[in-house]
């Protein structure tokens, strides 16, 4: 763990070192056009394509449909609309509203038409789809100020607004470090989840970065997406907002230093959740502080920190969502699923009409399970149990309204003996405790001790969960006799993007002299 972060420190430390020199030398390329002065070139990729380490690049307002596709080099199932594989690029467009990266081909800007769909290349196993901007094994690349809009998932690896890919599926780090600020991803159209968008801003096998003034909706899966970094992720979410989604936040197998700050997740069918799974691995899901490291947030237990943030109204069945993402129980603020040593710290949990926060074994498929059980539930199945979870100094208001037994602010089941969590200081309006599921879990776990604690079943809230996340496949077989459902969905609806979303005050700060800026600000 130590030689793991100390390599980091030197190689973000490397890179600086080498991006300072480059800025020296740095060009800026001009895609399309602002305040009548025309740049040279008449796409994003274009410029990419001629651009050199350190450069800029910045877009001037418009609709830059999809034309044509990229695929890294290796691989034909992730083609992309911009693929950048240049270290040091800073791209950044004028306005975020109005610079818009779009996979349509035809109308208005991100049009809901089937005809004006952007389908992908053609493969044996059907349209590949496509994903939008795609930094792909480059480090130290910054995307700022603009719209990704209709990427749209098909046989391929795709539908992803804005990815940073150090190479999914390899079980290798190959990124290190990126900036993403002032993104919009989302798509406006819905058919089926086939070719239904899958992430919106999305990271993979990466190491250090932070996005900060976000905002991602209508996605299947998820909102935002962090995972596949090797335990140890160095990365932040700050003044992030994710809805209308499956899931605002995924997180699989994501640990190490992380902070999650600021943000507000709405609207979602699960707003925000973290596991342990076999895929994007290595499992757990741990949160524990790397060797030297210490926490984000004073007071902290851990190195894993959402913090801060405001979850609310978390009740959303009529989104897109496919596969385990869709089993995201509706009604929930946050799931931590088979997660270990993560902490929930100062945030608000309002309006989850099922549960403000669930703590919950994760069950997955495999012959190998690391820090996990095989065969636990089963031949052939994979258990990775929730614990040394640390749920701190919350505020809860209207939380549980579904009604059945143990909806409210906090609930937790652990089904085997390990590292109790603890809850402390969640309180409701009036200073009142947060109700949780068992009952006085704040007095008697309390204190962040760690301890072992016997399993607690907890079979009231472990079927309630089950039923509402479908455990059993579509319909209510896993629920208990005499309780309806939970909210289904009945009619997709996609989100329209809300208006006036905060753009980049100076988009020429820090820009080398270009036409476009005078004395560093725009023209």
């Amino acid at each position: 763990m130590r030689w793991r972060v100390l390599s980091w420190v030197v190689g973000v430390t490397v890179a600086l070192v080498m991006a300072t020199a480059a800025a020296a030398s740095a060009k800026v390329l001009l895609v399309g056009s602002f305040h009548g002065i025309h740049g040279k070139y008449s796409s994003l990729q274009a410029a990419v394509n001629a651009a050199k380490p350190g450069d800029w690049i910045l877009v001037g307002p418009g609709d830059y449909k999809t034309s044509s596709s990229r695929e890294p080099a290796g691989r034909t199932d992730t083609p992309a609309a911009v693929l950048i594989t240049k270290p040091g690029l800073h791209i950044r467009g004028m306005n975020r509203n109005t610079v818009i990266i779009d996979g349509t081909t035809g109308g208005a800007a991100c049009n809901a038409k089937t005809r004006f769909q952007n389908f992908g290349p053609k493969s044996k196993l059907g349209r590949l789809g496509l994903n939008g901007i795609m930094v792909w094994k480059a480090d130290n690349v910054s995307v700022q100020n603009l719209t990704a809009c209709n990427f749209l998932g098909g046989a391929g690896d795709v539908g992803n607004g804005i990815w940073w890919n150090g190479g999914d599926g390899s079980g290798k780090i190959g990124g290190w470090g990126y900036l993403g600020s002032y993104l919009t991803a989302t798509s406006t159209y819905f058919h089926d989840e086939k070719t239904a968008a899958t992430y919106g801003i999305f990271s993979s096998n990466w190491d250090g970065g932070t996005w900060d003034q976000t905002y991602a909706s209508n996605f299947n899966d998820s909102g935002y997406y962090i995972g596949a970094c090797q335990q140890i992720c160095n990365q932040t979410l700050n003044h992030g907002w994710a809805e209308n989604n499956a899931l605002g936040y995924s997180g699989s197998n994501s640990g190490g230093w992380l902070l999650i700050e600021n943000s507000q997740f709405d609207n979602n069918q699960d707003g925000f959740d973290t596991n342990s799974q076999n895929g994007d691995n290595p499992p757990p899901q741990d949160g524990a502080c790397p060797a030297g490291v210490k926490p984000p947030i004073k007071g902290a237990p851990s190195c894993w920190v959402f913090y801060k943030n405001n979850v609310h109204d978390n009740n959303n069945p009529n989104v897109p969502a496919a596969g385990s993402a869709s089993a995201g129980p509706v009604g929930t603020g946050m799931s931590i699923s088979g997660g270990h040593w993560d902490t929930v710290m100062d945030n608000t949990f309002k309006n989850n009409n099922a549960w403000g926060i669930v703590l919950v074994p994760y069950s997955d498929s495999g012959t190998s399970c690391p820090g996990g059980t095989p065969n636990f539930l089963g031949s052939g199945t994979c258990f990775w149990d929730d614990y040394g979870n640390a749920v701190l100094g919350n505020s809860f208001a209207h939380n549980g309204s579904f009604g059945h037994p143990t909806n409210g602010d906090i609930a937790w089941v652990n089904l085997q003996a390990d590292p109790a969590p603890c809850f402390s200081g969640n309180t409701e309006p009036g200073g009142k405790p947060a109700t949780t599921s068992p009952l006085l879990a704040q007095t008697v776990f309390g204190s962040c001790s760690g301890q072992t604690t016997p399993p607690n079943g907890n079979a009231a809230f472990l079927s309630q969960v089950l039923c509402d996340a479908q455990f059993n496949g579509p319909g209510t077989a896993s629920c208990p006799p005499g309780v309806g459902p939970y909210p289904r969905a009945t009619h997709i609806r996609m989100r329209r993007l809300p208006k006036h979303l905060k753009t980049m005050p100076n988009p020429c700060a820090g820009v080398p002299k270009t036409p476009w800026c005078r004395a560093g600000k725009p023209i």
